[in-house]
């Protein structure tokens, strides 16, 4: 997901994602130990998710605090 349609979302609903993220990856690593992940690359982009929306959520919070 790219940066600008995580702005848009509400922060409920990207901290969902988040979490869904998470455990997405956690499973995607999980099945490269046993062997069984087929697409090496989703861990990566699913790293990259997780960071780019934790930054986003950072900043929406800033933003929140410093307009209160």
């Amino acid at each position: 997901m790219k940066a600008h349609e995580m702005r848009s979302l509400a922060s409920e609903e990207l901290e969902t994602r988040l979490v869904a993220w998470e455990e997405e990856y956690f499973r995607a690593r999980c099945n490269r130990t046993v062997g069984q992940l087929q697409n090496t690359s989703e861990i990566r982009k699913l790293r990259r998710d997780i960071a780019r929306g934790k930054t986003i959520l950072n900043e929406k919070t800033r933003n929140a605090a410093s307009e209160a």
